[in-house]
């Protein structure tokens, strides 16, 4: 049986619907953004946009609107969602809690759901909302506004079956709608109609206009007193009230969503397919309108909704592109625009299709996107970790220390970048140019340094081998020095603004005060071994011990926040451990044992979001981080990650007015914080020894980072989980792969333009790019009427080169045909090097259908050509002419769409006969099926999980599991594929993907740490300690792409994890309700056109790893739900601890 962990690695990113409110304060106005099955609340601000809420719904948002009910001064929230259920929220000021007012499902038994779903469902004087649900029936909620309280629904008979539009007009005494809709001669008409509540149903409206325009597909409200109704056509704008008739021409074009400007609705904007904003005024003498006038404005991202907040500002939320956040200025650009760009939201939907590159080798993927649709089509490239932007670089081999210096303790900018090597210093300094230039400061002994930094009353401290020296920062003159016993060297230095601690032979540790320029022994103690490191950075702020000073009013530097420590940690050779020690008496508070032959190679201590922890990096290259009581000196519990393979530098740097730690190993890697969590993001750089915060005014929040051979100056990605870069196509990209061999991605775009009678032609490319920057290399035109389909990186066998080729499906449309009858297979070859890479057409194949997917299999092709899956093998003559030859095909299929191979084995997936499995037989050169899922799915994508286990996505939103029945007795058994895993995911996944965007070491440390303790296989869980429940993947993640940007991870789970995954998803769901009364249970269950059956064999990652978000007492909740289920079976309770270490775990896992 196949059990599956499922989870978000990236929220869903295009914009469906959007709303200007006043939702969470009487005095405030609000953004509401809603994306797929989450919405955001945003606060407009002077400064901007400001983020107050992300909610998660367990329902695919359909229906996003906001009423006001009497008595209120605050707006409810409306939302249906594409299962029917519904729910009213409001916002509780006092407790910043979204509240559910109402909530219900409002699905029938019986009824064809409408093709369109439309807004503006809710009556202007907020008697009732109606809503077209269903094709020939008008679904009314009655709303009783002086009490808030939503009645019974009801359904009117609606005699118009193919509605265009339907919206509630203003100004009128009673309910009254107004219908845009098609009769069976694709005419078009507009119908009014009163809702009688107590009779419930209709009464005719007040005016009707038959045959308005064929292209009509929009209709504004305008609101009272002016009244009436826009009818947006595809070349005219009409306003029509019953009595008045006004029409204006317009280029021609489909406006897809519209946002009144005015609260009298005399100005809408109207956004394009095109993304030309534009906006339409009613021209107005008194109640009457007398004309209507239409401005092109400028273009935006193609909008799937736009909000117009205040002052000119616009948001333009989409589905296809970039979310924007715009001005309206009063007069034109250089450019002829009105529109002003203030801020960029950054949407990857649809992802089309998108591939893993590993360009490091280091088992963590990027992944490169076909992100966004004409226009605004894009190749994002999405990975985890924080790059560093290069300022500056140079070869500096051998680099063992490095610090910043200031010119004085209260200086903003850092001046100098001592550097110490084996026998000597170094000490760069930024000159009147900017350059960085050597300096000579002959205070500094240039000798091998252990430690540096700005001291309290404006000296430098310079910590070698044998002394401690004092250096005026204004006379650049030696101050004092403090040395050892004769025959003691120092080994390791720690220092803060006004205390030193320093490391002697024999074990010794030497506490040092700083006072008048002179450093002063204040204590001395030997430890029970030689000492591995030592650390006494000061707590800032509230987390101050009893002895750390901490600087009143507005500090010009960070140093500056803390001055002194009331502890110092120091770690042990010898017996592996770490203590906590009380300044200044060096009394003992803790000791902490490691354990065997985890030997501390650095300490820190440090403050995320107001939480002190120790951290410990280790010989081997792992993590430990406590929980750290500063006025007891007391530790927390352990957690271990292993972050590289050698051992660890910690040092802390600044980035946005946050603190984060810097760890320097082989895989350098950040260590922030979020929502009260560690999180460990890599950075993008290969190995790091030494690194140092640079702050100067020529490179001003820098870090100074050193390898084996060079020393790099560079700024810091924002400090977040998943980066995205972008580079825009102005074209569709379809379809993506990756060729290692020569560095290079392959391409298929479409590119609409719109001819002189405006009819959209469509243009097929193959484009090379270069797979590190990105440059288009070479393109490939296709031809008229061809449409690229499938790209596929294939080794052929039997070539003479042993090139990798792009292997090119295509298809050649026609309106008139149903299916295309037509295509190619191209096979190119990368010719070049470096930027003369080109494509090289080497073989073309002419097919008779749609080449809907292609597969590399064994050195040859697969093909899904129409309803075959066609085999191909590669020949090569005497005149080394090169050509595609079918060796076999499979016939039996709707239309092959999709396919993925593994050794001999064939996984089709179906237009709508959901899975098969193939075989391809080698001595008889056939294809034969061997089983199939009798089901009928409509299938959006497939992928492998193992060898007897396969995974599809289909139309409804689900994913689902089948099983091969190799075993079995009967013939009929082993034929059929067993459907066992369904889960409703409520994303449209269009790709299944091997990879994972993090790094494996951490996924491969939790194996191997399984077979030499009892604990099992964990990389957060201590290695010397028993815990329950413990995880582990059992094969490679899988990634996938979804049409609302949603990135989302797959790994398998043994059967023991999904049975303990269980019951956390059980105990969280009692304790956790979903937000607007939506269960959790019904949100997963497996629902398509013919049947619906409870989620099964999938966890659901998203809703496990929120226990980590929740309060502590919702904790305790959970763990208590989960030691009383009735399934420990004489195993240990489980405590809060436990279970975080476990969830953490898979947490890191993606």
């Amino acid at each position: 049986m196949a059990y599956n962990y499922v989870a978000t690695a990236q929220k869903p990113t295009s914009v469906t619907h959007s709303l200007t409110a006043v939702f969470t304060g009487s005095n405030d106005t609000n953004l509401l953004v809603a994306k797929s099955t989450r919405f955001e609340v945003h606060l407009l601000t002077p400064e901007g946009l400001q983020p107050q809420h992300d909610i998660n719904l367990y329902g695919r948002i359909a229906i996003f609107e906001v009423f006001r009910v009497a008595n209120e001064s605050q707006d409810w929230l409306f939302i249906v969602t594409q299962r029917f259920q519904f729910c009213v929220l409001a916002y509780d000021a006092a407790t910043q809690q979204i509240l559910t007012k109402a909530h219900g499902n409002i699905r029938d038994s019986i009824g064809r759901s409408s093709e369109i779903v439309t807004s503006g469902n809710i009556d202007p004087e907020g008697r009732l909302i109606g809503m077209n649900l269903y094709e020939g029936y008008f679904k009314i909620i009655p709303v009783d506004s002086g009490k808030g309280i939503l009645k019974d629904t009801f359904n009117i008979r609606l005699d118009e079956l193919r509605v265009i539009d339907i919206k509630f007009l203003h100004g009128y005494n009673k309910p009254t709608i107004c219908v845009l809709y098609e009769d069976y001669k694709a005419a078009r008409h507009i119908k009014t109609y009163h809702i009688l509540l107590k009779e419930k149903d209709f009464a005719e409206g007040p005016w009707s206009q038959s045959n308005v325009e064929a292209g009509a597909s929009l209709l504004i409200p305008v609101p009272a007193p002016t009244g009436g109704v826009l009818i947006v056509s595809n070349q005219t704008i009409v306003y029509h009230n019953g009595n008045t008739f006004h029409a204006i021409p317009m280029q021609s074009t489909v406006i897809q969503v519209y946002g009144a400007v005015d609260k009298d609705g005399s100005r809408f904007l109207l956004a394009d397919q095109y993304g030309t904003l534009s906006v339409v005024a009613l021209q107005l003498t008194g109640k009457e309108v007398t004309g209507v006038h239409l401005e092109v404005l400028g273009e935006t991202s193609i909008a799937s909704c736009l909000s117009y907040l205040d002052n000119g500002v616009v948001f333009i939320g989409s589905t296809f592109g970039d979310s924007q956040l715009i001005k309206l200025n009063a007069d034109r650009d250089e450019h002829g625009s009105y529109v002003e760009v203030l801020d960029t939201y950054v949407n990857v939907g649809p992802i089309i299709d998108f591939c893993v590159m590993d360009l490091d080798r280091q088992g963590q993927g990027q992944l490169v996107t076909c992100s966004g649709a004409d226009k605004d089509g894009t190749l994002r490239v999405i990975r985890n970790g924080i790059g560093i932007n290069e300022q500056a670089n140079a070869e500096l081999p051998g680099i063992k220390g490095m610090w910043s210096l200031r010119e004085a303790f209260a200086a903003e900018h850092d001046k100098y970048l001592l550097q110490s090597y084996v026998n000597e210093i170094r000490i760069l300094a930024i000159d009147d140019e900017d350059d960085m230039e050597e300096k000579e400061i002959s205070a500094f002994a240039n000798v091998k340094t252990l430690f540096c930094r700005n001291m309290y009353g404006d000296m430098w401290l310079q910590a070698t081998e044998s002394e401690v020296r004092l250096i005026s920062c204004s006379t650049l003159s030696l101050s004092s020095t403090w040395s050892p016993p004769s025959g003691s060297r120092i080994t390791v230095v720690a220092a803060n603004p006004t205390q030193v601690v320093c490391a002697t032979s024999g074990g010794v540790l030497v506490y040092l005060e700083v006072e008048n320029g002179k450093a002063i022994v204040k204590k001395s103690v030997k430890m029970e071994h030689e000492i591995a490191c030592v650390d006494i950075t000061p707590r800032a702020h509230s987390n101050a011990g009893d002895g750390d000073v901490v600087m009143s009013g507005s500090p010009t530097h960070w140093d500056m926040v803390a001055l002194r420590s009331s502890i110092c940690v120091v770690g042990l050779w010898t017996n592996f451990s770490v203590s906590v020690l009380k300044l200044p008496t060096l009394e003992r508070l803790t000791t902490e044992p490691l354990g065997t032959d985890l030997l501390p190679r650095s300490v820190l201590c440090n403050t995320f979001e107001g939480k002190d922890y120790l951290l410990v990096g280790l010989g081997d290259g792992s993590l430990m981080n406590y929980e750290l009581n500063v006025e007891q000196g007391k530790l927390g519990i352990r957690k271990r990650v292993s972050l590289g393979s050698q051992p660890l530098s910690l040092s802390t740097f600044r980035s946005k007015n946050m603190t984060h730690v810097f760890a320097a190993c082989d895989r350098p890697t950040v260590i922030y914080s979020n929502n009260n969590k560690l999180l460990y993001s890599n950075i993008n750089s290969k190995e790091v020894n030494v690194m140092c915060p640079f702050n100067s005014e020529s490179f001003p929040e820098c870090l100074a980072l050193s390898s084996e051979t060079e020393l790099t100056i560079g700024t810091v990605d924002d400090i977040q989980k998943l980066h995205i870069q972008t580079f825009h196509l102005n074209e569709w990209a379809r379809r993506i792969a990756h060729n290692a061999e020569s560095h290079t991605l392959g391409v298929l775009t479409v590119n609409f333009t719109v001819d002189d009678t405006g009819e959209e032609v469509d243009q097929g490319f193959v484009r090379l790019f270069d797979d590190q920057t990105f440059e288009v290399l070479h393109s490939h035109r296709l031809d008229p009427f061809e449409t690229p389909c499938s790209v596929v990186v294939c080794p052929f066998a039997g070539d003479s080169t042993s090139a990798s080729y792009f292997v090119v499906g295509t298809a050649y449309v026609h309106e008139e045909e149903a299916e295309p009858h037509q295509g190619r297979i191209l096979v190119f070859d990368v010719t070049g090097i470096h930027g003369e890479r080109k494509l090289q057409l080497v073989a073309e194949k002419e097919v008779k259908g749609a080449v809907y997917c292609l597969n590399a299999f064994n050195g040859k092709v697969l093909a899904g050509v129409n309803s075959k899956a066609q085999l191909y093998k590669w020949s090569e003559n005497t005149d080394n002419e090169k050509e595609l030859v079918s060796e076999c095909g499979h016939y039996g299929h709707t239309l092959v769409l999709y396919m993925e191979s593994r050794g001999d084995f064939i996984v089709v997936g179906d237009l709508m006969k959901s899975i098969s499995l193939l075989s391809y037989k080698q001595l008889d050169g056939t294809i034969e099926e061997i089983a199939r899922d009798l089901n009928s799915n409509w299938m959006s994508a497939v992928g492998i999980i193992d060898d007897d286990t396969y995974i599809g996505s289909e139309t409804d939103f689900n994913l689902f599991t089948v099983q091969r029945n190799s075993g079995a007795a009967s013939d009929e058994e082993r034929g059929r594929l067993e459907t066992v895993g369904e889960f409703h995911l409520g994303e449209f996944v269009n790709r299944f993907r091997y990879g994972s965007l993090v790094m494996q070491n951490n996924a491969t440390s939790a194996q191997a740490l399984a077979a030499s303790t009892s604990t099992g296989p964990s990389d957060m869980v201590d290695v010397d300690k028993s815990a329950p429940g413990v995880l582990a993947v059992q094969n490679q993640s899988m990634l996938f792409g979804t049409v609302s940007g949603m990135i989302g991870v797959i790994f398998s789970i043994s059967k023991d994890q999904h049975a303990f995954l269980l019951r956390v998803q059980q105990a969280l769901t009692e304790v956790v309700k979903g937000v607007g009364g939506f269960s959790h249970k019904e949100w997963r269950t497996f629902e398509n056109r013919r049947s619906a059956s409870e989620a099964r064999n999938f966890i659901d990652g998203d809703l496990v790893e929120s226990f980590l978000d929740l309060p502590k007492p919702q904790m305790i909740k959970v763990v208590e739900k989960l030691n009383n289920d009735g399934m420990l079976d004489g195993t240990d309770q489980y405590t809060v601890e436990d279970l975080t270490l476990r969830i953490e775990e898979l947490a890191q896992l993606h």
